[in-house]
């Protein structure tokens, strides 16, 4: 279902699911931090099984809500339910459940891989082994290399098998693979994808939109501590009712044309222009483009031409007027 508040914006709800489980819910959730309101009233479910995406730039309280729904922060007002249960009466229960990876992750340097894996599986009452952790992510050359040896990448993935050492039922990775190769990011993506077969849910915060619309069953866009759009990727970028953007720029001193005019031309459905470049989504490229050089007369005049499918990140950029990487 698509739905088109009076302001324009584009925003997708999710589709009822009744018969589906509830693994984690928030109602009403509000956190302030002094004037500044990090989380301004969100509502969220996440289905069991499924992986959920909580993207948005920095700043839109994306980590402050985890945090709350992780039980390492409490919300000034609102309610969480995680698993069927609340934090006030079932946080021991809960903890044996849950497996965290956090933004960042500091260990004792002068422990080995498998020590402070032996160290984290010893927190549960059930679990893999240690070999099979440090199997799951790839770390068997490093089982007895101490932490401070290890590399960026390899550390991350350190701190995914840290959060797998309960069998969890519930996984919440923030910003797992920043700073991670494009191989280490891989394989995390196929570790996630075994782990949810299993049954299991994961909740993700991530900057990455291809990484959202590989693993995510479905997304919530946060923005200024809002949900201002939900739903599976497939709708989200269904919802901007084009298949394509075209990013263009002008030379200094050259005059980029009107929004106005821009959004008549022949096959765009919106357009934007902010200094001297331009955004345009468009239903079909073969009138759109041709229009658009047209328009500006002098083929020349261009420093920047480019055109790419639809995203999750043109769906925030309709929405907010701001990239997701903006600070």
């Amino acid at each position: 279902m698509i739905a088109t508040p009076a302001s324009g914006s584009v925003r997708v709800a999710a589709r009822a699911a009744a018969d589906v489980p509830i693994a984690l819910r928030c109602v009403g959730l509000v956190k302030r931090y002094g004037d500044v309101i990090a989380v301004d009233g969100l509502d969220l479910e996440v289905h069991t099984g499924e992986c959920f995406g909580l993207l948005g730039p920095n700043g839109a309280g994306k980590t402050t809500t985890i945090e709350i729904l992780e039980g390492l922060n409490t919300p000034d007002a609102g309610e969480v339910e995680v698993l069927g249960r609340r934090w006030a009466t079932d946080a021991d229960h809960l903890r044996q459940r849950l497996g965290i990876q956090l933004q960042e992750t500091q260990l004792n340097e002068k422990l080995t891989v498998a020590e402070l894996l032996r160290l984290f599986r010893s927190f549960y009452g059930q679990g893999p082994t240690v070999g099979e952790l440090i199997a799951s992510v790839g770390l068997e050359s490093k089982r007895d290399a101490w932490y401070g040896k290890l590399s960026g990448g390899q550390k991350q993935r350190l701190a995914l098998a840290c959060a797998l050492a309960g069998d969890p039922d519930l996984l919440f990775l923030d910003e797992p693979t920043t700073g991670l190769d494009p191989q280490s990011r891989r394989q995390l993506w196929d570790l996630l994808a075994q782990y949810k077969q299993r049954g299991r849910t994961v909740m993700i915060t991530t900057h990455y939109m291809d990484e959202a619309q590989v693993l995510c069953d479905r997304v919530a866009i946060v923005d200024q501590g809002k949900v201002i759009a939900l739903g599976t990727p497939v709708e989200l970028i269904a919802s901007l009712g084009a298949e394509h953007v075209v990013d263009f720029a002008l030379a200094e001193g050259r005059t980029l044309p009107a929004v106005d005019a821009l959004t008549r031309l022949p096959g765009v459905r919106r357009a934007s222009v902010q200094d001297n470049r331009g955004t345009l989504i468009v239903s079909h490229l073969h009138e759109a483009l041709p229009a658009l050089l047209a328009s500006v007369a002098d083929a020349d005049a261009f420093t920047l031409l480019t055109t790419h499918s639809a995203t999750l990140e043109d769906v925030f950029v309709a929405l907010t007027g701001r990239q997701l990487r903006d600070t």
